[in-house]
């Protein structure tokens, strides 16, 4: 039995945590082949989230799905426009609660993430399975050096948001959440749906008492070549959702300040 497959039916106070891996796909044909075959290789069930995707990759997810050896293992689900990373992933989750799915390992779909970890985060996910299991970047070579520095106000803007050093990096999207505290998240509160999503569900699970595990993890930029992000677009996005977490933040002082304190 592998690691994973001991972990799917870990059993904590009478809940059976069942784990699933959600990837949103938007034109990564290239590269989601490899990274479906690694997911799959840790027995761990992969919900396929098609964003408006071109039609080669349409085509390509389709051939994964008709090709994988256990039908039972790989689910793809289809967005008819493309909406934004956010939005596929929060269809993933959507789905996920519906099976019965307890956590969600979230990678993503261009072969940057290191699955060869995916043991790890169950691990962690299944020792504190009320917490977001984040994956913390190791950096190679391959990183663009703007990207690389440009992280840091991102991670400025989320210590001021947070209070505290708790999030060691918001932007990466490998990480393990469990299901109902996302479900309970969106069901009152809109998330960014684009490249704002990762850093903005990450400080309100933060703000709605979610602990943070910071789990280092070597990610490599990217295997196919391909970027979606929009330097002008998404930057903006991005600056939005940090003002808007920043007047968030100043509501909820008083409680982020007793947490801190309670910690010591």
């Amino acid at each position: 039995m592998t690691l994973a497959t001991a972990i799917h039916c870990f059993d904590l106070e009478w809940q059976v945590l069942k784990f699933c891996v959600v990837i949103p796909v938007y034109d990564h044909e290239h590269a989601i082949g490899a990274v479906v075959a690694a997911v799959l290789a840790h027995k761990v069930p992969c919900i396929l989230v098609d964003d408006g995707s071109s039609a080669g990759c349409a085509q390509k997810l389709d051939s994964l799905l008709a090709e994988v050896a256990d039908p039972s293992q790989l689910k793809l689900l289809r967005l008819n426009v493309n909406s934004g990373k956010g939005a596929a992933v929060l269809a993933g989750f959507t789905y996920a609660a519906s099976e019965g799915y307890t956590h969600v390992l979230q990678v993503d779909a261009d072969g940057q993430h290191c699955t060869a970890d995916i043991p790890q985060f169950l691990a962690a996910a299944a020792k504190q399975p009320e917490a977001i299991i984040a994956g913390c970047p190791v950096f190679d070579e391959s990183v663009p050096k703007i990207r690389l520095y440009a992280r840091y106000l991102t991670h400025i803007w989320v210590w001021i948001n947070t209070l505290s050093f708790d999030i060691k990096d918001s932007m990466c999207g490998f990480r393990a959440y469990p299901v109902a505290a996302v479900m309970e998240l969106i069901a009152h509160q809109k998330i960014g749906a684009r490249m704002n999503f990762d850093t903005d569900i990450l400080v309100r699970l933060y703000w709605q008492g979610l602990d943070v595990v910071n789990l280092p993890t070597r990610v490599t930029y990217p295997s196919d070549g391909v970027s979606h992000f929009r330097v002008w677009f998404d930057n903006v996005l991005i600056t939005r959702m940090h003002i808007i977490l920043f007047f968030g933040m100043l509501l909820r002082i008083p409680r982020l300040l007793v947490r801190k304190m309670n910690r010591r």
